[in-house]
């Protein structure tokens, strides 16, 4: 691993060579189907923005736009609704008592509108905790969802706390999107549900001529449930070309990048950042391995760079929130400022390279008061 320096200001950031050589077993084939069989489904778009490629110097960039996901405005519903499907079902299977469950999780935003969604659509019930720095617009999405809100006074870990000791009742069960010692098997499901948009990214690719895939795939990690997903997808191709996968948090709550750098995890103390879905300070335990072994690079960005890229993204007509844009911030962090030939050359990449940002949310999912949506 090593680190590089960026005028005016020193660049955060790991390197691990030879993450392209790793493999991993692949996610179920079965989840795609799942969601296709979900009203109001249809793949979120591909959209080509050559001005950035010709800026940054590569082939083609794309971004895989989750807007608007399943009727949300990021792409949480995705996880929310295998791993909800799945808890239920695992429950009418193992004989429990018929009847609502509440359906209970800590959230920076998405993920418990996602999961308070899915309740409503299937009459549980849901009980959402939210961490300081959520903004009352989302939180008040999740109310409209029926959902039973109750907001903590501290970072995002305090609150999954409480929210794993709320659902220790016979009638509650935790729906978190991280895991740890004891607790893996549902966020494993919200994994799992995130291979749709990697399966969609590639027929889309394909469909553009870019038959073999990305050069780069560049993640917003927040736990790193996501950043899991994608290295699953894309390290388990038993042979053929693999993208490098660059990793992109906010400066304020690097806990992926700081574990990289370590070389195993550690939980960081998070700070304010705009990029609330991104504010977390204890990787996932069951991505860890996957991020440590399969991720090329990791990069940790300021608000200000996330919030440049939402309004290019927004004037090039994809509406991208400050977590969405951190893909093409962290990106174009890389690519730029002092080490960046050395980056860009570590990275595999030249004027002929295929990008892929994944832009995890549109502007009205975690609206802030510097960039009020």
């Amino acid at each position: 691993m090593s680190e590089n320096a960026s005028s005016p200001r020193a660049l955060l950031w790991s390197l691990r060579p030879g993450a392209r050589t790793w493999r991993c077993e692949p996610a179920p084939v079965e989840v795609r189907g799942f969601h296709a069989a979900l009203p109001g489904h249809s793949p979120t778009p591909l959209t080509e923005l050559p001005s950035l490629a010709s800026e940054l110097g590569v082939g083609r960039v794309f971004v895989k736009d989750e807007s608007c996901r399943l009727g949300l405005p990021a792409f949480k519903a995705l996880g929310a609704s295998w791993a909800v499907h799945r808890t239920l079902a695992e429950r009418t299977t193992s004989g429990r008592e018929p009847g609502p469950v509440t359906l209970v999780t800590a959230t920076d935003g998405n993920h418990g509108r996602a999961v308070a969604r899915m309740a409503r659509l299937l009459g549980q019930r849901a009980h959402v905790f939210v961490p300081q720095g959520v903004h009352p617009r989302a939180v008040a999405a999740i109310v409209a969802e029926q959902a039973k809100v109750t907001e903590v006074s501290a970072p995002y870990d305090e609150a999954v706390r409480r929210a794993a000791e709320a659902a220790a009742g016979p009638d509650a069960v935790l729906v978190q999107d991280t895991a740890w010692a004891g607790y893996e098997q549902i966020p494993r499901w919200i994994v799992e549900g995130y291979s749709t948009l990697c399966a969609e990214t590639d027929e889309q690719l394909a469909a553009e001529g870019v038959v073999e895939g990305p050069d780069l795939v560049s993640i917003p990690v927040g736990v790193g449930s996501l950043a899991q997903a994608v290295v699953t997808h894309y390290r388990s191709r038993p042979s053929g070309w693999a993208p490098a996968l660059l990793s992109v948090e906010p400066e304020a709550a690097a806990c992926v990048l700081e574990s990289l750098i370590v070389g195993e995890p550690v939980s960081v103390t998070t700070g304010d950042t705009t990029m609330a879905g991104l504010n977390c300070g204890t990787p996932s335990s069951i991505a860890w391995p996957y991020l440590h072994s399969g991720l090329d690079a990791a990069v940790a960005i300021p608000d200000a760079d996330s919030a440049r890229a939402a309004a290019h993204l927004g004037a090039l007509g994809v509406s991208s929130g400050p977590c969405g844009a951190a893909a093409l911030a962290g990106f174009r962090a890389v690519l730029t400022g002092v080490g960046a030939e050395e980056r860009r050359s570590a990275l595999g990449l030249d004027a002929t390279s295929v990008v892929v940002l994944l832009s995890t949310e549109g502007a009205a999912a975690n609206p802030n008061s510097t960039a009020d949506h």
